[in-house]
């Protein structure tokens, strides 16, 4: 098992170590010149998927440059301990990215997505590759509790690739149950070929057991539709993302300072960001 990791660490690092931008540029390409995609465009689409998470990273970086020293100052004023940071999915998915393991992972999906087409377990190919970190991560962290508990690291890696595995399966299956429901949000026939293996969308037997709960008990609730999109659209410039991010910035500095300069100038940044 070590030469195994060791082989793959000799194999992996160096491609990781151009980072996650190049690596998802790389992949990207090569996997849509695969199936037939003209280079150029299969090249400007990884390459638009660089920049992207480039920009996310350099966003992320810009607002905890920013708020970093407001938060503080709020903790030290109120007397909050707040020792944990949520840094957000782009830095997760980084760190994630940095594993060889995370290409081991998205392999062994790769190879159960087309055993389950071949079966006609699915009719989902799953082509979303950048986010096989979400099963990864968990992986990941299996992985290393194991390991940091006296199991041996071929037990461990079992372990964590059954795990990958299980959920993998669950999420391309509810991929498949959730067609019908992308179809109608989408006005699209059926022979659509959309759908989405994205984790979040495996909360979405839960939601719609409990929509049938509030159609039951609360039938008026579904009347009045409430998000960001309907906001903005009655209320006009009050309800746009960067008068809300405009607003949180003023709040945020408000907590963590008194000067006038210092939360004028994060509510402008903020508003920026968001």
């Amino acid at each position: 098992m070590d030469v195994i990791i060791n082989l793959a660490n000799d194999i992996f690092k160096p491609i990781l170590a151009m980072g996650g931008p190049i690596i998802m540029l790389i992949i990207l390409t090569v996997l849509a010149l695969l199936f037939g995609v003209k280079f150029s465009k299969a090249l400007e689409g990884g390459i638009k998927l660089a920049i992207a998470l480039t920009g996310i990273g350099a966003i992320i970086g810009m607002l905890n440059g920013a708020f970093s020293a407001s938060l503080a100052k709020f903790v030290e004023n109120t007397g909050i301990q707040l020792n944990i940071t949520d840094v957000g999915w782009a830095p997760l998915a980084t760190i994630t990215w940095g594993s060889a393991w995370t290409l081991y992972f998205l392999l062994v999906m790769l190879i159960v997505n087309v055993v389950m087409l071949a079966m006609k377990k699915t009719d989902t190919l799953d082509v979303d590759i950048f986010d096989i970190w979400h099963l990864s991560i968990t992986g990941l962290l299996i992985k290393w509790y194991a390991d940091n508990n006296g199991v041996s690291q071929g037990v461990s890696l079992f372990i964590a690739t059954a795990a990958v595995v299980l959920v993998g399966v669950l999420k391309i299956i509810n991929s498949d149950l959730m067609k019908p429901t992308f179809d109608d949000l989408l006005n699209a026939p059926s022979s659509s070929p959309m759908t989405s293996t994205h984790m979040n969308y495996m909360m979405n037997p839960v939601i719609m057991v409990l929509d049938k709960i509030f159609e039951k008990f609360f039938p008026g609730l579904d009347k009045y539709d409430f998000d960001a999109a309907k906001l903005n659209k009655k209320i006009g410039f009050w309800g746009s993302k960067f008068f809300i991010g405009f607003i949180l910035g003023i709040v945020i500095g408000l907590m963590g300072t008194s000067t006038p300069s210092c939360w004028s100038r994060r509510c402008i940044f903020m508003g920026t960001c968001y």
